[in-house]
């Protein structure tokens, strides 16, 4: 019986050791923290250690490594192992291993994931079995453990982690949405990253799959690599593939959607959902449910999400905003005043990009690790400690028609557990206002 070794205990090693014991390997689990499924998975046969990663583990033989995807490589207990030449997946990798009739919709970039992935799933769902999941929140070992016997589309949002530690992904469709400096904490250059993002297509072959470019993104234009399927452009701006004419978006000609139909706001949204629809309509979505799915669509959970309008101030959560391009979005999506809340853990990106926009902030009230240095982007910035101090000066100085906007330009990881645990509070505490 092989063995192998889990490091980490978040979702997706919890489902990836479940997955791997019930495919009969030996498995252990091991964790810094205290693994609250730690009698579940002893029941099912998985020796767990929490609590720290016990020396000994070094001294035994693994057939291969799954670590959670947000340890860096340079984690001296990961790199020990690397060093041995031993194989670290990510339990995307591990989901593949089996047999299973999925076909995957593949999305990765910078920004907008979760909105697209989120929109592919709810058009796949009205006309077949689908799932959505990977970094949006379902493991896809998960998908794999309940449903593998299953014909499914499954909307999967990957990241740059995830894909370093899965050689055989290959997805049926896939887009790189855009590209902008990000996760300087975790890789040693920006090059790293963008070359982390390219192991998207690195499988994908022939007519039957399709790699759709981003020709309006310059990054992405600058970085791609060899490219050997089927490749299908799309613009906002230019004559492509998939592109905006008129009011309508048409793929080769075809029309799928009107644009007057879309709820979200901002061009950024509109390009969300062309390429949502498309990856929809490569899975053999009806354009008709692409169409009603559309209409309907109201957007996802901490990305420009309204939360209240208090004394005729508007509130809006985009806690998903963990980086300066996300931000820069979201502010663009205001024609009116906007008071905004940033800050976080620092990923060493830096927040230069901002000053190009500190005209569309009424005033900047920063918090969190990052407080003192995205307080130099405006002279009249004021610091707060944590995000409660910074939403209460920031009711006490909204005005009728001011929005407060919580888009942080950071990750959650100095004050919170994550980005959702973030965006929550602060709906809490906004709602808290009216009580």
């Amino acid at each position: 019986m092989e063995k192998v070794l889990v490091i980490g205990c978040a979702r997706s090693g919890y489902w990836a050791a479940k997955l791997l014991n019930k495919k009969g390997y030996d498995v252990s689990i091991t964790d810094l923290r205290t693994i609250g499924e730690k009698e579940e998975l002893e029941s099912l046969g998985i020796k767990v250690y929490d609590g720290g990663h016990p020396d000994f583990l070094k001294d035994e033989y693994w057939s291969f490594i799954v670590k959670n995807p947000g340890i860096p490589y340079s984690n001296p207990f990961v790199k020990y192992f690397a060093d041995q030449g031993i194989d670290i997946f990510t339990e995307i990798e591990i989901a593949l291993r089996y047999p299973i009739d999925f076909d995957v919709a593949a999305i990765t970039g910078t920004n907008g994931k979760t909105t697209i992935t989120t929109l592919v799933y709810e058009i796949l769902k009205e006309d077949t079995v689908a799932y959505s999941c990977g970094n949006i929140g379902t493991a896809l070992s998960e998908i794999v453990y309940k449903h593998e016997n299953e014909s499914a589309n499954i909307a999967l949002e990957i990241s740059a982690f995830q894909l370093l530690g899965a050689p055989s992904f290959h997805p049926e469709v896939a887009v790189i949405t855009n590209l902008s400096p990000d996760h300087l904490d975790y890789f040693d250059t920006l090059q790293d990253y963008y070359d982390a993002k390219n192991l998207i297509y690195k499988n994908m072959k022939g007519d039957d799959d399709w790699f759709l470019r981003n020709i309006d993104d310059e990054t992405v234009m600058n970085n791609l690599k060899e490219i050997n399927c089927r490749i299908v452009d799309y613009s906002l701006e230019k004559e492509a593939d998939l592109m905006l004419k008129g009011d309508e978006v048409t793929l080769f000609g075809e029309v799928l959607f009107n644009k007057n139909d879309l709820k979200i706001v901002g061009r950024h949204n509109l390009q969300n959902a062309m390429i949502a629809a498309t990856m929809a309509y490569k899975l053999d979505a009806k354009v008709s449910s692409i169409r009603k799915v559309i209409s309907s669509f109201e957007g996802v959970a901490h990305r420009i999400e309204y939360v209240d309008e208090i004394d005729g101030v508007s509130y809006y959560n985009d806690s998903k905003g963990t980086n300066v391009d996300s931000t820069i979005t979201a502010l663009k999506a205001f024609d009116k005043p906007v008071i905004l809340l940033a800050g976080g853990h620092d990923k060493h990106t830096g927040f230069r990009e901002l000053e190009d926009y500190t005209d569309k902030i009424k005033k900047l009230i920063t918090f969190g690790e990052t407080r003192n240095e995205l307080a130099e982007l405006k002279d009249d910035s004021i610091v707060c400690e944590d995000m409660e101090e910074a939403l209460n000066a920031a009711r006490k100085l909204a005005e009728k028609d001011d929005i407060v906007l919580l888009s942080p330009a950071c990750s959650s990881y100095d004050q919170f557990k994550n980005f959702e645990e973030r965006g929550e509070i602060f709906k809490k505490l906004v709602r808290d206002f009216n009580k």
